[in-house]
């Protein structure tokens, strides 16, 4: 019998993990989660406070899933301070994922942030395919970066690389992903993009493959009040990112006016991008 995704199941966080002082990864036993698609996102429940849609991060365990959340507004700061055994609950998975054209051998992809959470289900999955990857995390400084020995340990026998780097230069390379971007795609050959992290960073990196006439996908982050296409709390144009992506290809972003320009706000306000 087919699991209904849109009635809220409640979890049980069994493991919590701080991966740095303001970033938490949250573990739990969900069977719809832990087979999410990479690029899916599940709307957590935190009881009487909020609910907010989340990536699905991935788990070695059978059957678990985990959520990783970065301490900034009301609803991620409460379920930050969620402890192991406290309950939440979730819908979906929802969206769209990451798709793998059949002629994507050598992939590579820029990941910054929390943003790096859907990636990395990505990348577990391509790696189980042999699929060769060149990956680039980046943060602001050397404090900011984590998933780094998780990525090592799934690349570690695909022959794909790792590059990190901090926009102090405090770790790795000195410099954002975009200008890392910039020179991989000048000295070696992709056949395509993919990238989820702030949307200023991702707008760099789809300009950059269109310039390069590499096929990109983005990931994209909105506010969602429901994230099954009622409230429109998270229209993009005429796109509404929670039905119609969050993943969305060179093609769908060339007529999003908005994207890496402007977002809305909880009020459905839009704000430009400083």
């Amino acid at each position: 019998m087919r699991t209904n995704i849109n009635k809220r199941r409640i979890v049980q966080i069994e493991e919590t993990i701080a991966e740095t002082p303001t970033v938490k990864t949250l573990v739990f036993k969900d069977s719809l989660s832990y087979s999410a698609k990479p690029g899916q996102f599940l709307m957590i429940w935190i009881p009487r406070i909020e609910e907010i849609p989340m990536s699905v991060m991935i788990n070695s365990k059978e059957g678990y899933a985990a959520v990783t959340i970065r301490k900034f507004g009301f609803g991620s700061t409460a379920l930050f301070e969620r402890k192991k055994g406290d309950l939440i609950g979730l819908r979906g998975p929802y969206g769209k994922k990451f798709t793998i054209r059949k002629n994507c051998k050598k992939i590579l992809i820029i990941g910054g942030g929390t943003g790096l959470v859907p990636l990395l289900r990505l990348v577990s999955y391509i790696s189980k395919k042999k699929i060769k990857s060149t990956i680039v995390m980046g943060a602001r400084t050397k404090e900011e970066v984590f998933f780094e020995k998780l990525t090592r340990k799934i690349i570690d026998e695909t022959g794909s690389l790792l590059i990190v780097c901090t926009d102090d230069g405090s770790y790795g390379i000195k410099g954002s992903t975009v200008s890392v971007m910039s020179k991989l795609v000048r000295d070696d050959t992709f056949d395509c993009v993919y990238t989820c992290g702030p949307e200023l960073m991702m707008k760099g990196v789809v300009e950059l493959s269109n310039q390069n006439s590499l096929p990109v996908q983005a990931s994209l982050e909105r506010y969602m009040k429901c994230g099954i296409g009622i409230c429109g709390s998270c229209c993009l144009d005429s796109s509404l990112v929670c039905q119609d992506g969050t993943v969305f290809n060179e093609k769908q972003l060339s007529t999003m006016l908005d994207f890496g320009i402007s977002y809305r706000d909880k009020d459905g306000r839009k704000v430009n991008y400083a």
